[in-house]
């Protein structure tokens, strides 16, 4: 979809190495990396900026106000990207790089994270992945019926996981810096 491929996580990656958090234990298991080139040197700050400013996420943050309580601005999401801010709707930053971001959701479900990779012809690799906490319950009624949830939700995780990397695509092309139009 849109050229964007799904790849491992790299090692490197925050989402691997981050332990912060109230249960690090927790983290580590699993996650996920979808990739996509733009024809561009592009910043971690203008691609996340385009990411949480997209059309297709407007539409995310106008859920997480009405049923979070958690709203956000483009100029909350600008202060995040160039590094002022420490939160964004119901994530806070869990660790900053210079070619990643990693985001850590309010309940300490979730974690997003973000990746620039400087590419040999001028273009940029965006790179945008997330993963959930292990759960601790090992009933097995209840973990069947989480892996059944689950698997249901991981191919619209999936889908609109590329969705949302092809807007920030779109957006970090859009926003070309002046003199490169």
């Amino acid at each position: 979809m849109f050229s964007i491929t799904q790849d491992d996580v790299p090692e490197n990656a925050l989402l691997c190495t981050y332990r912060g958090g109230l249960r690090p234990e927790r983290w580590g298991g699993s996650g996920d990396c979808f990739s996509v080139a733009v024809d561009r040197v592009t910043s971690l700050t203008e691609f996340v900026f385009a990411f949480y400013t997209s059309p297709v996420f407007r539409i995310e943050r106008l859920i997480l106000r009405l049923l979070a309580g958690a709203p956000s601005t483009d100029a909350e999401a600008r202060w995040l990207a160039e590094r002022s801010g420490t939160s964004f709707a119901v994530w806070r930053v869990g660790e900053r790089a210079a070619t990643q971001l990693l985001m850590c959701d309010r309940y300490e479900r979730t974690r997003s994270w973000f990746g620039v990779v400087p590419l040999k012809d001028g273009r940029t690799l965006l790179q945008f992945g997330s993963a959930v906490a292990s759960g601790s319950d090992h009933r097995s009624a209840a973990r069947t019926a989480r892996g059944n949830l689950f698997r249901v939700l991981l191919r619209f995780h999936v889908m609109y996981s590329q969705v949302l990397l092809h807007a920030a695509k779109r957006g970090v092309m859009r926003n070309r810096p002046e003199g490169r139009r």
